[in-house]
């Protein structure tokens, strides 16, 4: 388990190092001053390496008393977001909270409220997870009131990538798979009736299925990231000498930072990039199976598929292959509140993977606790 430790510490300062590089680049042609974003990135940067820290060194299983509180809090946070005055918009969604300096995203600190709260309900209430209102009822309830917050942001991508880990969650959790269908499917329904009644989002679906009519509009992110994919062919162009970052690619220090990536360093580094996310989910599996107990375990799994689960997302986005949405690549793209989350995340990864070593698993060959009779 050292070695897993060690492993996961060094894919993710890996990760880091190459932001730091590709945002230098791709936020050059943003201000005169081209290390504006880099210094707040640095910035964020001491702070998740704190957080980190301090949450490698934190038993985890405090959060089974914590898990409410800051769930509580993070729901506060994404209410608070709504408020004119407190909250701070940006091209017409509410997602961000002005803190002096600093520009927090209460969406951020809700994914990890999400995975606690999941995390001790499952873990406390193993014995009824069978039961209708235990099993799935409750926890649905519960990923509505954070789902209805993300929505009315509006911010359907972070809405899809809670919900999505938050059911993976119940099913390793054991929930009986058809009440979950079933039940995934109306909220899913839901979330499509959303879209359909909203202008932008329907425009961004239609971009998406025909990018080249709507090149000069909706459609032309998406198709300036596939010509940076296309012009850094296998090589790259080299490092700083990207087109696209000239205004071409409007959001490539952030959510289309891959694109960069792609043009500059070329094919081979881009894969290199997925295959170290590939990495960091197999460790992340490896410390949840070896957790000591079932809300470790939980923990561990809903950390390792929140962080990379939103990377599959931002590749999938970037590439075309679904409709654009606004999420980051973890510990790539710029944005504070991103990075000093998922630097958390890891550092209870740690933790677990640390507690772990001291105390046998419990169940940890079984992960999937009695998948065989609830299917």
């Amino acid at each position: 388990m050292r070695r897993t430790i060690s492993l996961l510490i060094a894919v993710v300062l890996i990760l880091v190092t190459l932001g730091v590089l590709v945002l230098a680049s791709a936020s050059s042609a943003k201000y005169d001053d081209a290390t504006y974003f880099v210094k707040r990135q640095l910035m964020w940067l001491a702070i998740a390496f704190c957080g980190a820290a301090v949450a490698a060194r934190f038993d985890y299983t405090r959060y089974k008393k914590l898990a409410i509180p800051i769930a509580a809090f993070s729901v506060v946070l994404l209410v608070l977001v709504r408020i004119p005055g407190i909250g701070h918009t940006i091209n017409g969604s509410w997602r961000w909270l002005k803190l002096g300096p600093l520009t927090i995203q209460p969406s951020e600190i809700a994914k990890l409220g999400v995975i606690m709260l999941f995390a001790w309900w499952l873990a406390r209430n193993q014995r009824r997870i069978d039961e209708l209102k235990r099993g799935v009822l409750i926890p649905f309830a519960m990923l509505a009131v954070f789902a209805a917050l993300l929505v009315i942001e509006p911010d359907f991508g972070t809405t899809m990538l809670v919900s999505s880990v938050a059911v993976s969650m119940m099913f390793l959790g054991g929930v009986s798979v058809a009440p979950l269908l079933v039940t995934g499917l109306v909220g899913l329904m839901g979330v499509l009736l959303l879209i359909f009644q909203n202008p932008e989002r329907m425009s961004r679906i239609l971009a998406f299925l025909d990018p080249q009519k709507y090149e000069k509009d909706k459609a032309w992110q998406l198709i300036n990231s596939l010509r940076a994919f296309a012009g850094g062919e296998v090589a790259g162009v080299g490092f700083g000498n990207s087109m696209q970052k000239y205004h071409y690619l409007p959001e490539a220090h952030t959510d289309f930072i891959f694109p960069i990536i792609g043009e500059e360093l070329g094919l081979i580094a881009s894969l290199i990039v997925v295959f170290l996310y590939v990495v960091l989910f197999a460790l992340g599996l490896r410390v949840a199976l070896h957790a000591r107990d079932d809300f470790g375990r939980l923990l561990g799994f809903g950390i390792t598929l929140m962080i990379t689960i939103q990377a599959l997302i931002n590749f999938a986005v970037v590439t075309g292959c679904v409709p654009t949405k606004g999420l980051a690549l973890p510990f790539i793209s710029y944005g504070g509140s991103s990075l000093l989350v998922s630097s958390v995340m890891v550092g209870i990864l740690v933790n677990i993977a640390r507690s772990g070593m001291k105390a046998p698993a419990k169940n940890s060959n079984n992960p999937f606790k009695d998948r065989a009779r609830k299917v």
